[in-house]
């Protein structure tokens, strides 16, 4: 496991040459939030810097339910049962196992790997503008069907998930980097993603922080790239 922190955030890497896969610790002044809970075998480290931080950890919130973000969920629930567990209301269906589609979102199939006997069930269903301490949640769909990222207008923080990617280059959800396919080939829609990803430079953020790769600082001429790059490529498709 690597970590890297951030002023009050963060980074928890697991398998961080092979699969890198994020998860974030977002410190309060009395209490700490965890973002995304990586692998189920992640636990351990989860709760080690937990642990050393010497605070309550009083919610676990989840970006989207695909299983590397949700590894680690039941068992820090069985551990911590005083944490609030928060996922969109949306995408509480794809938690506990529903992949079905509204009639008003493109009906194509939800991709990735989702839960299927998930005994957890979530505490709190979020909105777009709700809170989570300092966290302000963000609707950003597209990766999947009710994606949310985290912002900390503070600090100008956004903790993105799968909406993009920087391990293999910047990229939005859905755009391929060959050498790190794999958000893309789990992305629901493509054209919805850069919708997310524009609302996310929109917000001027100082740092991005996602699912796969390192963090990005002052990411705002990279995010314009990478939103261009991703226009073009839907375009060559139309």
């Amino acid at each position: 496991m690597r970590i890297i922190r951030e002023a009050n955030l963060i980074q928890l890497t697991f398998m961080p040459h092979l699969f890198p896969i994020n998860c974030y610790v977002f410190e309060e002044m009395d209490t700490i939030t965890l973002i995304d809970t990586a692998m189920s075998s992640s636990y351990k480290g989860i709760v080690k810097v937990v642990e050393e931080l010497g605070k309550p950890l009083t919610n676990i919130t989840l970006t989207h339910p695909h299983f590397d973000h949700i590894g680690a969920l039941e068992e820090l629930k069985n551990k911590l049962p005083d944490a609030t567990i928060s996922v969109s209301a949306r995408d509480n269906r794809l938690l506990l196992g529903d992949q079905s589609l509204d009639l008003n979102e493109p009906q194509s199939p939800i991709k990735g790997g989702v839960p299927k006997n998930m005994k957890i069930r979530p505490d709190r269903l979020l909105l777009e503008g709700d809170k989570i301490g300092s966290l302000e949640v963000i609707a950003t769909p597209g990766h999947t069907p009710g994606s949310i990222s985290f912002f900390d207008r503070k600090t100008k923080t956004v903790i993105a998930g799968d909406a993009l990617q920087t391990r293999g280059g910047i990229a939005v959800s859905g755009q391929l980097r060959v050498l790190f396919p794999f958000p893309a080939m789990a992305t629901w829609n493509k054209e919805i993603a850069l919708e997310s990803v524009k609302k996310i430079h929109e917000l001027s953020p100082n740092l991005l922080a996602v699912g796969h790769g390192d963090l990005f600082r002052h990411p705002i001429s990279h995010l314009q790239k990478a939103m261009t790059e991703a226009e073009e490529n839907l375009k060559k498709k139309r």
